[in-house]
């Protein structure tokens, strides 16, 4: 094992725990981000400490929802099997032809999670705070700093895998190049999260947001460093002329 890398550790590591209630419950518990409804195992199937079939083995007598989302795993690392060039660039070759901003200032705050968007900032700083951050604010956090800030989406991959303990390069790349469109298995580029519209319907309540962001409803919290509306047509248009040009030079 030193052989590779690896060293002894005092952490204390707790083994993975996979129950048939929060299974059961994992369809509609799993976008919450205030609700631990998730099977938090990521990590241990990032270093083996729990295999995947043992896994798929819960999941099928649990749960479809959460056996799809094991699926997703390994059809990434099929993706990044078959086509290894995913790992620098896009997989629809277009996409790298989109002209990013890449301000360094507004992605600083994005990493602290000073962005002056809750869901965002509170994203960021459990990131920062434990190595975790659950899925559904991946999602959001990620097409904040694609389309509202119109940044390079390596920039985030690159951030994630330094931050997360479950880091897996096969699962943050996927997600980063859904969350930009680049992907085999995006969403139509133009389909941009409002991000208070992800907060009004994943925590109402303000119970996540609270948690990680002290300060929310205070003066000490930042104002938003962009419109949303208008960094969404910022976005579309960018993304409109790199595609149309990507397309042109890809046909000869």
């Amino acid at each position: 094992m030193k052989e590779i890398g690896f060293e002894k550790t005092d952490i204390i590591f707790s083994l993975p725990k996979l129950t048939p209630s929060l299974l059961k419950n994992y369809k509609a518990n799993r976008d919450f981000p205030a609700i631990a409804g998730t099977s938090r195992v990521s990590m241990h199937l990032r270093f083996g400490t729990i295999s995947i079939r043992k896994t798929t083995e819960y999941a099928l007598q649990y749960s479809e929802t959460w056996l799809n989302e094991l699926i997703w795993r390994e059809f990434y690392m099929m993706i990044l099997w078959h086509f290894p060039h995913v790992e620098k660039s896009s997989f629809k070759k277009e996409y790298d032809f989109i002209t990013w901003r890449n301000n360094e200032k507004e992605f600083e705050k994005w990493c602290k999670g000073e962005t002056g968007f809750p869901i965002v900032d509170a994203g960021m700083r459990e990131l920062n705070a434990t190595g975790f951050m659950h899925n559904r604010v991946r999602m959001i956090t990620a097409s904040f700093l694609v389309k509202d800030l119109l940044i390079d989406w390596r920039w985030g991959e690159a951030y994630f895998a330094e931050k997360l303990n479950d880091f897996d390069l096969s699962a943050n790349n996927g997600g980063w190049q859904w969350a930009a469109g680049s992907g085999c298995d995006a969403a139509p580029y133009f389909r941009i999260f409002n991000p208070d519209s992800q907060q009004q319907k994943f925590d109402s309540d303000f119970e996540y947001i609270k948690k990680w962001i002290p300060e929310y409803g205070t003066s000490k919290y930042p104002e938003p460093i962009v419109d949303h509306s208008q960094a969404r047509i910022r976005t579309l248009e960018a993304y409109k002329k790199g595609l149309s040009e990507g397309k042109q030079i890809n046909l000869f």
